[in-house]
């Protein structure tokens, strides 16, 4: 499927599609990546810094991935998504987190009430990205740290051929073999949805985010941003 939904489909298109696909979503991450979407999720918790008795949000968890690398490292973890179908496959795995049913958009947590945010290769599938990060803002405490993991395109120009090509028509073919065609040709074509680095920048930063920083793995095909709240002002 080449025909992304529109603005007011989205959110229940996207739910819909993670709830089919939640059963061999965790496969079909080992086998798409290779097996390094696990180096790229320790690297996003290791960018927050965490401290013993920290609380963390992973923000759209499906099924705990980044929750499950955080929880031997900080005292309490929530793992929050709107797909029923991912919650129930995170549940399975008895990660001994709190995993809540959420919309990113209203965040069901109290101001200040978290050490840090991180989510993984979630941000294409928000509707709309400053009001997720507004919300990241108010639940963080001051000085806490956000990280993001996302895919990203190659500088190096054969490289970005090579990706594109894995990823806009390897990937939707490996999607139909094993999980969900539709599925897995959104997932690839929901890349428009990115806003560039310094559109992501600016819209961090007029939400309440400094010290950006981005990260290139994998030669540029997946970044990992990070950033501290900024301390309240007034």
């Amino acid at each position: 499927m080449r025909t992304l939904p529109s603005d007011g489909s989205k959110a229940a298109f996207v739910e819909a599609m993670f709830d089919r696909i939640s059963p061999r979503y965790d496969l079909m991450n080992r086998l798409m990546t290779f097996g390094m979407d696990r180096v790229w999720r320790r690297r996003a918790i290791e960018a927050l810094g965490l401290k013993p008795g920290a609380a963390m949000l992973d923000l759209a968890c499906g099924t705990g991935d980044l929750a499950n690398e955080a929880i031997a490292r900080v005292a309490f973890v929530v793992g929050l998504d709107f797909s029923d179908g991912m919650l129930r496959e995170a549940r399975r795995r008895n990660i001994g987190c709190a995993l809540v049913r959420g919309d990113a958009l209203a965040l069901p947590l109290a101001r200040a009430s978290c050490d840090a945010i991180v989510t993984g290769f979630a941000l294409r599938n928000f509707t709309d990205l400053a009001r997720v990060f507004l919300e990241c803002a108010r639940v963080l405490k001051p000085g806490g740290r956000i990280a993001l993991l996302e895919v990203d395109s190659p500088r190096n120009a054969l490289l970005r051929v090579v990706y594109r090509v894995y990823f806009h028509a390897l990937l939707p073919l490996l999607g139909r073999l094993i999980a969900d065609r539709r599925a897995y040709s959104y997932l690839s074509s929901s890349v428009v949805y990115l806003p560039c680095e310094s559109s992501l920048f600016e819209i961090l930063q007029t939400a309440g985010f400094e010290n950006l920083r981005k990260q290139r793995l994998l030669h540029g095909a997946v970044q990992l941003i990070s950033g501290r709240r900024a301390a309240d002002q007034g």
